[in-house]
């Protein structure tokens, strides 16, 4: 298993005022419209649904008591809630939500670790753009992939899905930039090669069942990872025409 915890940037230019906006965003939304997590109802109406965006129509399903077959608690699973704006809207509300506070630190670690310096490279209003653009096609992928069963009607929500768009475009621009990482509880130093292309490995094996017809592991949407991180590798170059990109670290000077 491998963990970045941070990566060189030498070469950077700019401050990275985009990446740090979409973290104060993706917090706040949290903390004051998720209620940190307790707001359901709040959760429920914003998160993308799979049959909403196939179908084009909100769904509202009741609470569920369920009880845990291990423990024999009983408890209340909260039913999809009446989506106040557009189902297709919720495409891009999800993006800004999280399912819990790990949730939340994991993907805004990755974002303010690869997200600064791909900003760097496409300028702020580019960033936006290419953020959004693979976020909601990473959605798109999800959404795809859970046309139809049970997983139809599981609301998925997260930034993941946009940041794995900037790992694609973090490893075509910076394959070489050393990035430190946690890797078999040793810190040491990587090339970004190695750290995203282990972490995308990762997602396309835990995905497999997912690509076969099979259902969310431990509720993680593998497709949108996938569907995300394909997309950053495709567009980024586009997104960087005419753009200088060599603010590549002092590894990348050297490879």
């Amino acid at each position: 298993m491998i963990f970045p915890i941070g990566d060189d940037n030498t070469g950077r230019r700019t401050t990275p005022v985009v990446t740090y906006l979409f973290i104060a965003i993706n917090v706040l939304v949290f903390v004051f419209l998720q209620g940190l997590g307790s707001n359901d109802d709040f959760t429920y109406k914003f998160s993308t649904v799979p049959q909403e965006i196939v179908t084009g129509n909100d769904v509202v399903t009741p609470d569920r008591t369920i009880v845990d077959p291990a423990s024999g608690e009983r408890f209340r699973a909260p039913g999809l809630q009446p989506t106040p704006v557009s189902v297709y809207l919720t495409l891009l509300t999800s993006m800004f939500m999280h399912g819990g506070l790990m949730h939340l630190l994991g993907n805004m670690l990755f974002l303010w670790i690869f997200g600064d310096n791909v900003e760097d490279d496409l300028g702020r209003g580019r960033y936006v753009a290419f953020y959004l653009l693979t976020g909601l096609i990473a959605s798109m992928s999800h959404v795809l992939m859970n046309t139809s069963g049970a997983n139809a009607l599981v609301p998925s929500l997260g930034a993941s899905g946009a940041i794995s768009g900037v790992l694609g475009g973090y490893l075509v621009l910076h394959p070489h930039r050393r990035v430190r990482v946690i890797m078999l509880r040793m810190l040491t130093e990587v090339p970004g090669y190695v750290a995203v292309g282990l972490w995308f490995v990762f997602q396309l094996i835990s995905g497999i069942g997912l690509l076969g017809g099979g259902t969310q592991e431990g509720g993680v949407a593998y497709a949108a990872h996938i569907g995300g991180f394909i997309a950053g590798l495709v567009l980024v170059k586009f997104f960087a025409l005419g753009r200088n990109t060599g603010g590549t670290g002092k590894a990348a000077a050297n490879a």
